[in-house]
């Protein structure tokens, strides 16, 4: 029997594993192999850029867990695709100006001109008509985080699937199985479909995170070093794994206006994920009874709140004693 038993091999579950055994526990990653969100993630660290309708609490805890990301990368030991570069945040037309000044008046960030943010990104539209620069917004690579957190891991890691926590023989269980935690303890996750497309270039195209509305329509670009480049994210009430002509269309139309050279790169690959959403769009983090603590629900934002997840539920384990910042998130407020 383990003293600690973790359900989901994800990026949340990994982290909190990495932080159980960095503190002495005996710890195992029940995998069961499912596609979870970080495979299609983006890995955008924007708290700000995220957070225009969150809860205060939650906007709190995203931009604790952005100022711990920097350590978290660094103490993976193996390039991650951390990069501070900083984020632009656009808008193409009147509309757009109006709804993303919300936003920019939260961050207190002074509104550029086009002039001044071709000469940051060379490579945007004329059609850009205003936007900001967000220097503390960072990004890192989803897929080569987990793949450090599995090397770091590999002796703790059993390939199964649990179809009942009854069946897992621990003394305490971390339910982080993303959308599947809802069958597993009757709380509600629902998946929420999302479509990300990935190009593929010589790099040096763009040089920032770009995050924008064009035509009314969200979208993000995310740069990386190799030159792929990122574009996301359809958001659909969904449970189908089916990439649309629609879904690409949308997402093709919006980054190819945003940015016209993105028109002569490579269509590399379609991908769908789903997000684990709650009814406040707020995760689940906490005891739900004496065996069981939840790590799940995290939406949008399960990458760049991974770090203070981790810190947070390897404590309550480890101590039995919860961090204030835990009491808004507690999988019992279901």
């Amino acid at each position: 029997m383990s003293d600690v038993a973790i359900v989901g091999g994800g990026i949340i579950g990994l982290s909190v594993a990495l932080r159980l055994v960095q503190r002495g526990a005996d710890v195992t990653v029940l995998d069961g192999g499912d596609e979870g969100a970080w495979q299609v993630a983006a890995g955008m660290l924007a708290p700000g850029g995220e957070s225009e309708h969150e809860d205060p609490a939650l906007i709190r805890l995203m931009e604790r867990s952005a100022e711990l990301w920097p350590g978290f990368a660094a103490e993976l030991g193996v390039e991650v695709g951390y990069d501070d570069t900083g984020t632009l945040s656009l808008a193409t037309t009147a509309d757009d100006v109006a709804e993303r000044r919300r936003v920019w008046a939260r961050q207190q960030l002074p509104l550029l001109r086009p002039s001044e943010l071709r000469a940051l990104e060379p490579a945007l539209s004329p059609r850009v008509r205003a936007g900001v620069f967000a220097p503390r917004e960072r990004q890192v690579d989803p897929r080569r985080v987990v793949g450090a957190l599995r090397e770091r891991l590999s002796d703790r890691i059993v390939p199964k699937r649990v179809e009942s926590l009854s069946d897992v023989d621990a003394r305490t269980v971390v339910v982080a199985a993303g959308c599947g935690t809802a069958a597993l303890t009757g709380l509600p996750v629902r998946p929420v479909k999302g479509q990300v497309l990935r190009l593929r270039g010589e790099p040096g195209l763009l040089r920032h995170v770009l995050d924008a509305a064009v035509d009314g329509r969200e979208v993000y670009v995310v740069p990386r070093a190799d030159g792929e480049v990122v574009v996301g994210a359809t958001q659909e009430e969904r449970t189908d794994r089916l990439v649309t002509a629609g879904g690409v269309a949308d997402l093709l139309r919006a980054a190819i206006d945003l940015v016209p050279g993105l028109a002569e790169l490579e269509l590399a690959e379609t991908t769908v994920g789903h997000r684990p959403g709650t009814p406040d769009n707020a995760p689940l983090l906490g005891r739900l009874d004496d065996r069981v603590v939840v790590a799940a629900g995290h939406f949008r934002n399960g990458i760049l709140l991974a770090p203070v997840t981790a810190d947070l539920v390897a404590g309550l384990v480890l101590t039995g004693e919860a961090d204030p910042a835990l009491a808004d998130f507690s999988p019992r407020r279901f």
